[in-house]
């Protein structure tokens, strides 16, 4: 599988953009999306930044859904909520924009510190 990669400025603090980094992981990290009426939906994240990502999907989720998030990356295990934005179709399947929602500082602290050291050390991240 082809290695995580830096979009974007490499640190928001360090250039003094706004805007945080986001991780091309490719598909290589995979989630369980939890939705409102409690069914789970699998995906593989594409993209992922302290604000929200990228997911590819079977299905479709319908726009501004909120949903539950749950997955590895690093060391850490993120379970967050989401909101679901428009879907654009794929080869196979779909990939839908999401964004978090009230994302709390530890959890934003432990998405960018893990992205931080894949994309630093090279390796690829763990299912």
């Amino acid at each position: 599988m082809p290695e995580p990669s830096l979009q974007g400025p490499s640190l928001a603090r360090a250039t003094g953009h706004d805007r945080p980094f986001r991780v091309k992981l490719r598909g290589s990290v995979l989630t369980l999306i939890r939705l409102p009426n409690q069914r789970q939906i699998r995906g593989k994240l594409h993209q992922l930044s302290t604000s929200g990502g990228l997911v590819h999907l079977e299905k479709p989720l319908d726009e501004k859904l909120k949903v539950e998030f749950i997955f590895h990356v690093g060391d850490s295990t993120i379970r967050e909520r989401a909101e679901i934005m428009f879907p654009m179709w794929a080869t196979q399947g779909w990939l839908q924009p999401f964004r978090f929602i009230e994302l709390p500082e530890a959890s934003k602290n432990a998405i960018e510190t893990n992205l931080l050291s894949l994309v630093q050390s090279g390796q690829e991240p763990l299912p």
